[in-house]
Parts: structure tokens; C-alpha cells; sequence
């Protein structure tokens, strides 16, 4: 599944960032040890400092690689994106609808 991290990076993280830090090479490293593939990272200006996609193999991994970040303390914000197939969520929700009873 495809992934999208859009990140504010903690002050101490930015200092390293200054410093030299290689956040691709890091990033690279970091997505392989869930089996996933580090796609790009964008440096950029906004709400959030930097965005980084990827490839993982399914949610879990998805969300143990944010868990090590939160842990971390680099980041003061994350937000995890995670692409969708809307064929698969709409039969679901088909089903769903058929099934539920609204309150009243």
C-alpha cells in the first residue's frame, strides 16, 4: 500500500537537519525494516516541514513506522496518509448501509 507522512519536525530535529543529517539515506533504511520502499521525500513550506512516501506491505507497518517517529520525539506533528482503493471501500460500505439502522 502507498503511504504519505507529512511531518513538523521537533527543534532538536531541526538542528540536525542543519547539521547535515541525510534523511533520504535515513528514510531508505527505515522503510526497508518493515519491508517497505522509501519513494521520495519533499522538503516544504506550511504546516509541515517535510513529506515523505513510501510503499509498505499493509496497515501495520504503516503505523509501526509513525509509532517509531511519535517515539522518537522529532517530530511535534505527524500525519499518516494512507492510499485507498475506493472499489473495495465502497462494497464495503454497500454492504454497511444495507445492514444499518439509524437511531429515531
Amino acid at each position: 500500500m502507498r503511504v504519505m507522512y507529512l511531518a513538523k519536525y521537533a527543534p532538536h530535529a531541526v538542528k540536525g537537519l542543519m547539521a547535515g543529517s541525510d534523511r533520504e539515506s535515513a528514510m531508505k533504511v527505515f522503510f526497508e525494516s518493515v519491508g517497505g520502499k522509501c519513494t521520495g521525500i519533499v522538503f516544504t513550506r506550511g504546516e509541515y516541514d517535510v513529506v515523505v512516501f513510501g510503499e509498505v506491505p499493509n496497515a501495520a507497518a504503516s503505523m509501526g513506522l509513525a509509532l517509531a517517529v511519535r517515539a522518537s520525539g522529532s517530530c511535534s506533528h505527524l500525519s499518516v496518509l494512507e492510499e485507498l482503493d475506493m472499489k473495495a471501500v465502497i462494497s464495503e460500505g454497500a454492504k454497511a448501509a444495507k445492514a444499518y439502522k439509524p437511531a429515531g
